[in-house]
């Protein structure tokens, strides 16, 4: 991931491995850096830029000044290597006076497959050319200016020649890679309530907990006993197991709750505090993959082959360092399958148990 002009960062690259967690002081960018893999996500998804910069200025460098035109903005972008090869994105958002994209670059071993550029700022489109071969070399068109025109080649490039499906490669190899991202945020006030059964995909606040816990429980055996053992590490008391109920007054709400073994009574999740709670969500996040979490899964890839990239800003919030070790372990047990990226800010404690895990990338923020 680059951030060449993003908030606090400027010229900064970021190598991601199967789990990479930023550290550094307040104020250091480490929510920036996840804010802006997360934005990538987004308009990968094929959202405007409206939708994914509610406040653009707000990540535009603080002492960037603006040209002759008024005009201020940020530069990101990221390289995704697959089959493909690696393929580079380089995307240049204009967010003062109109926020639109000013440029936009899809390149590989140094050719260019597809440029977008702002021509007539009357316009709310971007001139747009893409590698073609054969003897017209390069096909031109307008784009819209809030969306990122990667997205939009599958409905504009036929496929027809070799360069053409040069370019239908590359885009749909960062495509797919950026939009597999889960963005994970638990709210414990909202796990405590029981929930109506639904169709047990994870929300990114993890508010339906109970209900996902129902649905693994009877889907997936194995998974729910490896959160079950999670649990009995990250959780005070014992634990034998983790279980839903269904409320006796007929509502048909469900509640989860840890099995506290045959001589003792269940202890209904919301009775757990703030930190058991967030803990035993992430280590849910971790043991599943697209099919459980509330994400579109990548039609182009076989399910067993697709790998889902976890975002989670402060994942040790809220969590002591037994709870922040096991969630790195299950990270990088599910990450050794090919299931789960995580991509984390964390805490100096974390990050340093991180920093001797084999496995674990540990970004340094600190001046």
């Amino acid at each position: 991931m680059r951030l060449s002009a993003f908030g606090a960062h400027r010229a900064a690259v970021f190598p991601l491995g199967p789990v990479t967690l930023f550290t550094g002081p307040s104020g250091s960018g480490k929510s920036q850096a996840l804010a802006a893999y997360e934005a990538l996500a987004a308009l990968a998804s094929g959202a405007t830029l409206g939708e994914v910069f509610p406040d653009p200025v707000s990540r535009v460098p603080e002492r960037a000044l603006p040209d002759r035109g008024g005009r201020r903005g940020f530069h990101i972008g990221c390289t995704v290597d697959g089959p493909a090869g690696p393929v580079r994105l380089d995307l240049a958002v204009q967010a003062e006076p109109v926020l639109r994209i000013a440029g936009e670059r899809l390149s590989q071993d140094g050719r260019i497959l597809l440029a977008t550029a702002l021509r007539d700022p009357r316009r709310r489109t971007v001139e747009a050319a893409w590698f073609t071969g054969g003897t017209v070399g390069r096909t031109r068109a307008a784009l819209p200016d809030d969306r990122l025109g990667t997205v939009l080649l599958p409905l504009r490039v036929a496929g027809s020649t070799a360069g053409q499906r040069r370019v239908l490669a590359a885009a749909e190899q960062v495509v797919v890679a950026l939009r597999s991202v889960f963005p994970c945020d638990p709210r414990p006030g909202r796990m405590r309530e029981p929930v109506l059964p639904g169709e047990g995909r994870l929300r990114t606040d993890c508010g339906n907990l109970a209900d996902v816990l129902r649905r693994t429980r009877h889907e997936c055996g194995t998974r729910h006993a490896l959160l079950a053992g999670a649990a009995r590490a990250g959780c005070a008391g014992p634990v034998a197991g983790l279980d839903v109920r269904a409320a006796a007054d007929g509502t048909g709400l469900v509640t989860a709750v840890l099995d506290r073994g045959p001589a003792r009574p269940a202890t209904g999740l919301g009775r757990l505090g703030a930190g058991e709670l967030r803990f035993l969500a992430l280590a849910l996040v971790l043991l599943t993959g697209p099919g459980v979490l509330a994400v579109d899964p990548a039609a182009e890839l076989l399910s067993a082959r697709q790998a889902l990239t976890v975002l989670a800003d402060g994942l040790d919030r809220g969590l002591d360092r037994r709870q922040a070790a096991e969630l790195l372990r299950l990270a990088l047990l599910s990450g050794g399958r090919g299931h789960i990226r995580l991509v984390a800010s964390v805490g100096e404690d974390t990050a340093g148990t991180g920093r001797a895990l084999p496995g674990v990338s540990v970004v340094d923020l600190s001046p």
